[in-house]
């Protein structure tokens, strides 16, 4: 008998050993290990994450392998693998947007004397050209970039058609971008 063929006749029943051995999810490691991290390798490209899915793997082989019928041990440990691995590259990419959203975060250094003043003024002209907006256009607009609200959000709090605030938006945008052109 195989150690593939040991664990499948044991991984699908919690706490079983072969002949009085190591408990199932042992004999599953040392059936699949190596071929289960070079899958896991494949799918998340980075040897430290295949590590983790690999735990996260056989942690959940310990805790819920039991459930797994023995003929499919193998494809259920595959299956469960490439799951972790999945999420493991969904973690890291959200990891990674945050880093780089607080990335932009971080003050800028001033590349001269004026750019306080620059940056004030600018902001100054910004608030006057929304002040010149009609009030139903200017709700929109702070609505959206200053409270971060969606379009569907803005529409039921103002009771409006969707396509009602994003005409308004648009209108809005292209008055200020009329406003704020250099040379204006």
């Amino acid at each position: 008998m195989t150690d593939g063929e040991a664990v499948a006749d044991n991984v699908g029943v919690e706490g079983a050993t072969a002949a009085n051995g190591p408990p199932a999810p042992a004999l599953a490691y040392a059936a699949f290990a190596a071929e289960l991290r070079r899958f896991v390798l494949g799918v998340v490209r980075d040897p430290a994450l295949a590590d983790d899915v690999m735990q996260a793997t056989f942690v959940k082989a310990v805790e819920r392998g039991h459930e797994a019928r023995a003929e499919t041990a193998k494809g259920w440990l595959f299956r469960v693998a490439y799951h972790e691995a999945l999420a493991a590259r969904r973690r890291e990419a959200a990891r990674g947007k945050n880093e780089r959203r607080l990335a932009g975060l971080r003050p800028r250094p001033a590349t001269g004397p004026d750019e306080g003043l620059i940056r004030g003024e600018a902001v100054e002209a910004v608030r006057k050209a929304l002040g010149k907006l009609p009030e139903d256009q200017r709700r929109v607009v702070l609505a959206r970039i200053y409270e971060d609200k969606t379009f569907a959000e803005i529409a039921g709090e103002f009771g409006l058609p969707l396509g009602t605030v994003l005409t308004r938006m648009r209108r809005a945008l292209e008055k200020l971008r009329r406003t704020m052109r250099p040379g204006d």
